[in-house]
């Protein structure tokens, strides 16, 4: 039984920083896809930032790159997305997602798994 539960969502002021954390358990594979996904109230669910933690590859929506930093600490089964520089409109829900056949932020319905969200905040 898979399960991933995110932590370090809150409320800051535009240009601080969050670091999120989603902890995984409950995977059999040895490598897989990890990923954020940020929803906004009335949008859609939209990709953030994928990595793979075989080999570390990452991948980023194109509003957050420079800004947000994917990591994974394997021992922990856990990825971190770093926020820097945050802007009123990186305000959502942030979901962590994970999946074995696919890498992508651009179609989250193939994801496998879900955590439950975690609320950012930006004033």
């Amino acid at each position: 039984h898979v399960q991933l539960v995110e932590s370090g969502g809150g409320s800051v002021q535009a240009g601080g920083s969050l670091r999120l954390s989603c902890a995984a358990s409950g995977y059999t594979l040895s490598s897989y896809c990890m990923a954020w996904f940020c929803q906004a109230p009335g949008k859609e669910r939209e990709g953030v930032a994928v990595i793979y933690t075989g080999s570390g590859t990452t991948n980023y929506a194109d509003s957050v790159k420079g800004r947000f930093t994917i990591s994974q600490d394997n021992a922990k089964k856990t990825v971190y997305l770093q926020m820097n520089s945050l802007k009123p409109e990186d305000t959502a829900m942030y979901y962590c997602a994970a999946g074995g056949s696919y890498c992508g932020t651009s179609s989250p319905w193939r994801y496998d798994y879900w955590g439950q969200g975690t609320q950012v905040t930006v004033s």
